[in-house]
């Protein structure tokens, strides 16, 4: 089973629009990767389940509570997102 993967975003970031391409597009590659479950949460409309958790910029990806990635996303490492919550 994979591990919980939190994913912090904002609507209007387009980086975060770029992630989603990525994750969409490594799902498509990987029929596996669409086993792990992505809890995406709108910072600006759920700021409550961001507070606890270090980061500055979005996206950000965490696997477990551990953060895996932060900023502008890159194939690699949203593929690490994955491959870290299927380890």
């Amino acid at each position: 089973m994979a591990k919980h993967v939190k994913m912090m975003v904002l609507d209007r970031c387009p980086h975060c629009r770029r992630a989603f391409e990525l994750m969409d597009d490594l799902q498509k590659k990987h029929p596996e990767y669409s086993a792990v479950e992505v809890e995406v949460i709108e910072e600006s409309r759920e700021p409550q389940k961001t507070e606890g958790y270090d980061y500055w910029y979005v996206p950000t990806f965490f696997v477990e509570d551990v953060k895996i990635h932060e900023g502008v996303p890159s194939r690699e490492a949203v593929e690490a997102v994955f491959l870290k919550a299927l380890s």
